[in-house]
């Protein structure tokens, strides 16, 4: 069964952004060589598999909670995988610009220009 929600979870990371899959392995392997088992098995594996959402919504619902909770670096990869899931610059920008109002602007600001930095790199 654990091995299970791994394999599902590593592999619905990897169709969603593959290469922040590989950065997460990659930047935890000295500090915390495990940390990425608990982000495939929980994170990707038993919560982002569920039914109910798809997987571009739960994205855009990763993002709006990201930039209202400042957490700029996993923003970034979330946006990544919003893109590659569907979602255009713009409505990420709106939905960005909506947390103004329920995180204030600090926040809103911050990760608009944490999405511009992901937007000028997949120019």
């Amino acid at each position: 069964m654990e091995n299970d929600r791994y394999e599902r979870g590593k592999s619905l990371l990897m169709d969603i952004n593959a290469n922040n899959a590989e950065k997460l392995v990659e930047s935890l392997k000295d500090v915390a060589p495990d940390m990425h088992k608990y982000v495939f098995e929980f994170a990707y594996g038993d919560i982002y598999s569920r039914p109910g959402l798809d997987i571009k919504t739960r994205e855009l619902a990763t993002v709006a909670a990201l930039t209202a909770m400042g957490h700029l670096p996993q923003l970034q990869s979330h946006i990544e995988a919003s893109l590659n899931t569907g979602w255009t610059k713009e409505e990420i920008v709106e939905v960005i610009m909506q947390m103004a109002v329920y995180a204030g602007f600090p926040a809103a600001l911050n990760a608009l220009t944490a999405a511009d930095e992901v937007f000028k790199r997949r120019q």
